[in-house]
């Protein structure tokens, strides 16, 4: 029976240490996962969505705060894995990814070599993808550069954002992880360097001003980047009042230029809209600064136009 030792930290990766549990050609020996972190109002020390589920299948959990502690080291290699599986962890030191005889995989929410990084995810639909998938392969000094093992395509819907492409990947990745630690048991997993390109795209971490909405852009990269965003860290702008406002869903409309780039147009009763580079942005799903997340004709309800500075129709 293949021994694992399984890493990951957030919910994304839940559902893959689920499968291996379930599958009884292995036993997963011990999950490593981030230190507790303070969260909430109340500010205290909540466990990981991997912690919480590894705790609840009674199995060992490790939570270094330092991966090249040879303390850490010492009690990971006594769990002699055969094979450790890596979902949406931190980047491992040569001496954790290569402890096993079999090495490490990790599983990647992106068709390898495309969008290399920490938000694949994200970066997909801010390019205005069509299709996505997860990649299985083998753990090496680059980030994401590893062999790879099978990879699986999933489309990407119009409707769809951060939140929903985020389940669709979870689930189909942790089908993807089964079917790769199943084949590295029988021996025949591919191993596949990847391709090299001079135009692949990167996907690193989201920063806070990647959120800012740009109306020198086209209102369609403009959806796509909401889309990204969405629920979580969402796009946003200043309304011209000067409040923040979060914006979870938008779309592109055509129509001829209303003034200049960054005109704000509303009826103040069913739409807001933003004159954009190409086409108007029509805000659908926003929440201003200290209110709840509303649609726009409730948000106008409770915010009168012209208070906000915005000219009606």
């Amino acid at each position: 029976m293949l021994r694992i030792v399984f890493m990951g930290t957030p919910e994304f990766a839940v559902p893959t240490l689920e499968s291996l549990l379930r599958w009884s050609g292995c036993q997963v020996a011990a999950v490593v996962t981030a230190p507790d972190k303070p969260a909430g109002r109340g500010r205290q020390l909540a466990a990981s969505a991997v912690k919480q589920a590894a705790v609840a299948h009674g199995l060992p959990v490790l939570q270094p705060t330092n991966l090249k502690s040879p303390e850490f080291q010492a009690e990971l290699r006594s769990y002699a894995a055969d094979l450790q599986v890596v979902v949406a962890f931190r980047m491992l030191p040569e001496a954790v990814w290569n402890m096993p005889q079999l090495g490490s995989i990790n599983i990647h929410a992106s068709l390898l070599p495309q969008y290399r990084g920490a938000a694949p995810i994200n970066w997909a639909l801010i390019h205005g993808e069509m299709e996505t998938g997860v990649t299985s392969f083998f753990l090496q000094h680059e980030i994401d550069t590893g062999n790879l093992i099978f990879q699986d395509v999933v489309p990407i819907a119009p409707d769809d954002d951060f939140g929903s492409l985020y389940e669709k990947l979870k689930t189909t990745g942790a089908d993807l992880a089964l079917r790769t630690v199943q084949a590295i048991a029988a021996g025949v997993a591919p191993s596949l360097p990847q391709a090299t390109s001079s135009d692949l795209r990167t996907a690193p971490k989201i920063q806070k001003e990647t959120g800012r909405l740009d109306f020198a852009q086209p209102a369609s990269a403009l959806v796509n980047l909401v889309r990204g965003l969405s629920p979580i860290p969402t796009a946003f702008t200043q309304l011209p009042d000067g409040r923040a406002l979060k914006v979870f869903k938008a779309a592109a409309l055509s129509e001829a230029s209303a003034g200049p780039v960054g005109t704000w147009h509303s009826d103040g009763r069913t739409y807001l809209r933003v004159q954009t580079a190409a086409g108007q942005l029509d805000l659908l799903d926003v929440q201003v600064e200290g209110k709840k997340r509303m649609l726009v004709a409730d948000f106008l309800r409770g915010f009168n136009a012209a208070a906000l500075q915005i000219p009606t129709a």
